[in-house]
């Protein structure tokens, strides 16, 4: 690293911003495990910051604030590369004995050079609308504002059945190719949606991650009169229920955009139906944060989350970020 990673604190404590190690854990878990009590929510990051250590390498780097030679670590933050010019940022947690000192932006700059170094132009990330101190350091990191969403909830139906022809094929994924390039809802989304690879993570879709999913019998396109909407399951994963140790398997829908309230009815039912063919409990949908988009889900009967989400933006090319 470079002096510019290296302070001390007020009391004289030695903060360095170096790469994560399994020996971090436990002190990792001590100041994360409560981040959302308030909010009734638990914290992932216990429970995935030694897979993220463990998994380290060329497209993904883990960085912690060490205090004096491994006796704390005041903060965490992980960096991946999600195409060959996009980076994400995901997991910035500071310990609330060391807040105030600025090391989200020391853990964001060092996150951006490491991105920068590898080709990425830009780098996003995701913070929950209600996280005021997240956006907050977010800001004061170099991110700046980018889109919102929110996550349609439909429930998976054996017995949903679209009134409208809904298709999957190569020629259904390049008809939903041409009609997103000309849709509403990727210009409100800037064009990102749920990142195949990586969880929890926003990228801009591809024309080949809409062939895979017809490949794969994971796309859904209404072509009825002409292309109308489409969306399509990114992935599927496992979650925590409750505190007994029971799990869910979560579907995952990168994007779902339509021309109207009937296509949209259709695309859930749709969607319902695969999420009971393959055995997902709850499924999650992202559309775009407007009144269109939520009204349209809602005149379907569609659950819809209660808060949206934000995506913010850096601009790597900005050399003042450095």
């Amino acid at each position: 690293m470079t002096g510019g990673d290296r302070l001390r604190t007020d009391g004289g404590a030695d903060l360095t911003v170096r790469q994560a190690r399994a020996a971090d854990a436990d002190a990792v878990a001590a100041f994360t495990q409560d981040t959302w009590s308030e909010q009734g929510a638990s914290d992932y990051l216990p429970d995935v910051f030694p897979h993220w250590v463990e998994s380290d390498g060329p497209d993904q780097r883990t960085f912690v604030v060490d205090v004096d030679d491994g006796a704390d670590v005041a903060g965490v933050l992980q960096g991946v590369m999600l195409s060959d010019t996009e980076a994400w940022a995901q997991g910035m947690r500071v310990n609330p004995d060391y807040r105030g000192r600025g090391l989200g932006t020391k853990l964001t700059r060092a996150v951006f050079r490491w991105a920068r170094d590898r080709g990425a132009v830009v780098c996003r990330n995701m913070v929950f609308s209600w996280n005021v101190a997240g956006l907050g350091t977010s800001r004061a990191g170099g991110f700046r504002p980018g889109v919102e969403f929110r996550w349609a909830t439909p429930e998976p139906d054996g017995d949903a059945e679209p009134t409208l022809t809904v298709e999957g094929d190569a020629a259904a994924a390049d008809a939903a190719w041409a009609f997103w390039q000309r849709s509403d809802a990727r210009t409100e989304l800037d064009g990102l949606v749920m990142d195949d690879e990586e969880t929890w993570a926003c990228s801009e879709l591809r024309r080949e991650q809409l062939r895979e999913a017809a490949a794969a019998d994971r796309l859904f396109t209404v072509v009825d009169g002409g292309t109308r909407g489409f969306t399509y399951r990114s992935y599927t994963t496992e979650r925590d229920t409750d505190d007994d140790g029971g799990t869910e398997t979560l579907g995952v829908y990168g994007v779902a955009a339509w021309d109207d309230v009937e296509t949209a009815r259709a695309l859930y039912r749709a969607v319902a139906r695969d999420a009971a063919a393959e055995g997902i409990d709850s499924v999650r949908v992202l559309i775009p944060e407007s009144v269109r988009w939520v009204s349209d889900t809602a005149a379907t009967r569609t659950g819809v989350s209660d808060e949206p989400d934000f995506l913010l933006t850096a601009d790597l090319t900005d050399d003042a970020l450095f």
